[in-house]
């Protein structure tokens, strides 16, 4: 079996969600670090290196702070209602962020170099960028 692939480390995350993880949590990012790394060799295997670490990063925070019980609003949402005593709470959540499942965001996409709309990018662009040019 081949080694895994990472493009960042449970540190950098850590240092962008602005606490320690415990060694659960950094074996879990590990392994979200590294489903990432797949995800993102799918989509933007030519994607520059800085531009694949981020991107992890990005797509691990999103499931980690969601389960850090810390935030008052869930990562991901896009509409919530709040009340207090009638203890009333509803979170619209967006992008798969509700199954707790790595995505690519549309920040993700532009950052690897890939458009934004389902069908972004052509293989007739490839054959478009190997042709000679006219004369």
């Amino acid at each position: 079996m081949a080694e895994a692939v990472s493009y960042a480390t449970p540190a950098d995350v850590e240092a962008r969600l602005g606490r320690t993880f415990t060694p659960s949590e950094a074996a879990r990012c590990e392994l979200l670090l590294q489903d990432a790394a797949v995800i993102i060799d799918a989509f933007a295997p030519d994607a520059s290196d800085g531009a694949k670490s981020v991107v992890s990063c990005r797509m691990a925070e999103r499931i980690l702070a969601a389960g850090s019980g810390g935030a008052a609003v869930p990562v991901g949402a896009t509409q919530g209602t709040m009340s207090a005593l009638g203890y009333s709470q509803s979170w619209t959540v967006g992008n798969g962020g509700s199954s707790g499942e790595l995505y690519l965001s549309r920040l993700d996409k532009r950052l690897l170099g890939l458009g934004d709309v389902i069908g972004s990018r052509s293989p007739v662009e490839d054959l478009a960028a190997k042709a000679p040019p006219e004369v």
